[in-house]
């Protein structure tokens, strides 16, 4: 009977502890959480590297296309020829 009595004296007290702790708990833990944000804001950072090192790359085979020429040195493909056919 005195359990019941002190409930009901600290009802608000205990309503506000519960819920405080619920709000704590989902604020921190979860797929939208604080840890889970800390986790996905990582995941950000190293893909936005590796974008940036993907694009670094792209430009460098881009300029090495330029760089080609439209002409084709019959006689260097000769030389390449005999060179891997051995003749």
């Amino acid at each position: 009977m005195k359990v019941v009595e002190i409930l009901k004296k600290n009802y608000f007290l205990l309503i506000s502890t519960f819920f405080f702790v619920y709000i704590a708990f989902n604020l921190l833990d979860g797929e939208r959480g604080l840890f889970s944000y800390f986790e996905k804001k990582e995941i950000q950072n190293q893909q936005i590297q590796k974008k940036n090192n993907l694009t670094t790359e792209l430009n460098d085979v881009e300029k090495k296309i330029l760089l080609l020429t439209e002409n084709i040195d019959l006689d260097y493909l000769e030389i390449l020829y005999r060179e891997k056919f051995f003749y």
